[in-house]
């Protein structure tokens, strides 16, 4: 007799709406993010925008904090994906460089608020729990995974045994093949880079530098220099 024994089966009614509202609380939360600030983030507000009794939406997360976790959670995935694919689709390693940069502004720019969630001010009341840990590592290894294979430090400097070992534990962690001293110089690039973007974000450049297309390209160029990333042909 034929029957439908090991075929996969699609997902339920109720499935599909539990991720429907899944997907418009995230809406709706960032919409609130882009607004007022994680700070503010509320719960019931959200409740309230989808019709649902206040009590009805810790059926999806527990608390605020989850909440705020599934969106640092998406920021960084959608940022990781995107500087993966600038990597993964250009030729030589300043170039490489140059378009991961560009890319990380470019998110940055389309989406402030989740730029500011995963790199801004710390959220009153809320610590980040280790579920963050592994998608922030995977931003942090696309960017500096654009140029590791080719940064030429210009000199080298004695590290004290502690930073020395952080410093091995970070590359470790983000699969780099990569000595102290190089590993040093891409944590000081990504730190520029993300300390750029948030004056831009914030304002700093107003009056100045605006817009600051032309400056951010000169800096990341700069930064390319300092790596020893090669002039690509």
């Amino acid at each position: 007799m034929w029957h439908a024994v090991g075929m996969a089966k699609g997902p339920t009614p109720r499935e599909i709406a539990r991720g429907e509202n899944i997907a418009r609380i995230k809406e709706l939360a960032l919409s609130q993010l882009a607004e007022s600030g994680a700070g503010a983030l509320s719960l019931r507000a959200i409740a309230r925008e989808l019709n649902l009794v206040s009590s009805a939406i810790y059926r999806y997360y527990a608390s605020r904090d989850e909440l705020i976790t599934a969106l640092i959670v998406d920021a960084y995935d959608d940022l990781g994906a995107l500087l993966e694919e600038a990597v993964g689709t250009t030729r030589g390693p300043r170039r490489r460089w140059l378009d991961t940069c560009r890319a990380m502004r470019a998110w940055a720019l389309g989406a402030p608020h989740r730029f500011a969630l995963v790199y801004g001010s710390a959220i009153p009341g809320y610590a980040a729990p280790a579920d963050t840990i592994a998608p922030a590592g995977r931003v942090v290894r696309a960017f500096c995974g654009a140029a590791s294979d080719a940064v030429l430090v210009a000199d080298s400097r004695p590290l004290g045994r502690r930073l020395g070992t952080q410093l091995d534990v970070s590359a470790d962690a983000l699969g780099l093949d990569v000595d102290r001293d190089t590993m040093l110089a891409l944590t000081a690039a990504f730190a520029r880079v993300v300390g750029l973007l948030t004056l831009e974000l914030n304002g700093h450049f107003v009056g100045g530098f605006e817009p600051a297309d032309d400056l951010f390209d000169a800096l990341v160029e700069r930064e390319a220099d300092l790596l020893g990333l090669a002039t690509s042909r």
